[in-house]
């Protein structure tokens, strides 16, 4: 087990690869890591220290619009993410999540998908395609409303959205395009922590008195900064992005926004 661990290391090969290769050679590591080369598998050597800066994001919600599922899949580099391996081995991961619905990254990594574990399977798919790759996040949202969910930029941004009664999902696919347009960290006000509300406080207090403002007008000039502030951070008080004239909580009336994921590369 020592060898092949240190095979591994030396490599960034699959494991099936590494075994095969340390028994052809004997047990021989430099003897293995040769004709893991020669075979095009191991010309990634460093792969583990390399930056897997490009990406897809994947998204899928079920007929019934109660389970939404996205993932982040990264490579070193756009052309192995738009090929034709990197994608196919994507969709089945994400299919992977949808059936078994894992709970968290290392329950995903260790379930099997065609007869190897998903981490031995992109192993392996590393050491042919030559980059390092990771599944860096995956979320899943379910609700006894309705969940949608919308993808940006080819996959480079995604939003699953999921409000608390049935309605039109042509309009929750607005809201999450309004998610993924303007990148809201919050749904509604009160949810805005009270040290992050204080210390813009804070800043605006001592702008407006840098600005001369007099005191008897500060506090007014105040809240309707915070108003902006809150226009800008939670989902319910931003405009509507396709029509300004309304915010969010006017367009969805007595619909709440149970919660949101929002993936951007």
């Amino acid at each position: 087990m020592e060898k092949l661990k240190s095979l591994r290391e030396k490599t960034g090969a699959g494991m099936v690869d590494c075994k095969n290769a340390l028994t052809e050679a004997g047990g021989d590591i430099d003897k293995a890591v040769d004709i893991l080369r020669k075979k095009g598998i191991a010309k990634a050597n460093k792969r583990g220290d390399r930056e897997t800066s490009e990406g897809i994001i994947k998204i899928a919600v079920d007929e019934q619009s109660k389970n939404g599922y996205i993932m982040e899949i990264n490579a070193e580099t756009d052309f192995v993410v738009l090929s034709e391996k990197f994608q196919e081995f994507a969709n089945k991961v994400l299919k992977l999540i949808i059936d078994k619905k894992p709970q968290e990254k290392e329950q995903l990594m260790s379930l099997s998908l065609d007869n190897l574990t998903i981490q031995e399977t992109i192993d392996n798919l590393s050491g042919v395609i030559g980059e390092k790759l990771d599944i860096k996040r995956f979320s899943i949202l379910s609700s006894n409303g309705t969940v949608a969910g919308y993808t940006h930029l080819g996959g480079k941004i995604g939003v699953l959205v999921a409000v608390d009664k049935i309605i039109d999902k042509e309009l929750l696919v607005d809201l999450a395009m309004q998610i993924a347009a303007t990148d809201p960290r919050y749904i509604t006000s009160d949810q805005v922590p009270t040290d992050e509300l204080d210390k813009e406080r804070e800043i605006y207090t001592e702008q407006l008195k840098k600005e001369g403002k007099p005191e008897s007008i500060i506090a007014k000039i105040l809240e309707g900064k915070i108003n902006k502030y809150y226009g800008e951070v939670c989902l319910v008080d931003q405009e509507y992005i396709k029509d300004d004239s309304k915010k969010i909580k006017d367009l969805l009336g007595d619909v709440k926004i149970e919660s949101f994921v929002r993936y951007s590369l």
